[in-house]
Formats: structure tokens, C-alpha cells, sequence
């Protein structure tokens, strides 16, 4: 018999976790690396550069400050001209 090794650090008693995938905004997003745009958040709005689109987040930066903006928190993607 095959003993499997086990991951201790892996909980199989806790909650489960699930990731919900915004195709649409996630392209949209991706669309607009390198450009200006303007996110309102369910916490307020976010501008800048758009630096960066993953699958859960983007990454909006504007003069020092960097923010990763959680793609299920957006509401509206606006590009500035």
C-alpha cells in the first residue's frame, strides 16, 4: 500500500475557501496596463496608471502611492483620456 505524504500546513477542517473570477473585468482591465484610469471601489474611487491586471487584482499607481484594488470590489472601470 501507497502512503500518501500529507501537507501539514493545508487545514481540511476549516472553511472553504472560493475565489470568484471576473472574466470580463479582468480583460478589461488588462486592456488598459499602461494607461490612466479611474476605479470606483465599493470603499470610494481609485486613479492612475494602471500597472498590472491579475485574476483577483489590479494594480493602480498614482505619483508614490501603489494600490491593489481587489477585482470583486469594483464597481465601475472608467479610462481617462
Amino acid at each position: 500500500m501507497y502512503n500518501y505524504r500529507t501537507n501539514p500546513q493545508i487545514t481540511h477542517n476549516g472553511p472553504m475557501q472560493v475565489i470568484v473570477i471576473e472574466p470580463f473585468v479582468y480583460e478589461a482591465l488588462r486592456s488598459l496596463i499602461g494607461k490612466r484610469a479611474v476605479l470606483d471601489t465599493t470603499r470610494g474611487s481609485v486613479s492612475g496608471m494602471v500597472v498590472d491586471a491579475k485574476l483577483d487584482h489590479v494594480v493602480i499607481q498614482e505619483h508614490d502611492s501603489t494600490f491593489f484594488v481587489r477585482l470583486s470590489e469594483i464597481v465601475w472601470i472608467m479610462p481617462e483620456s
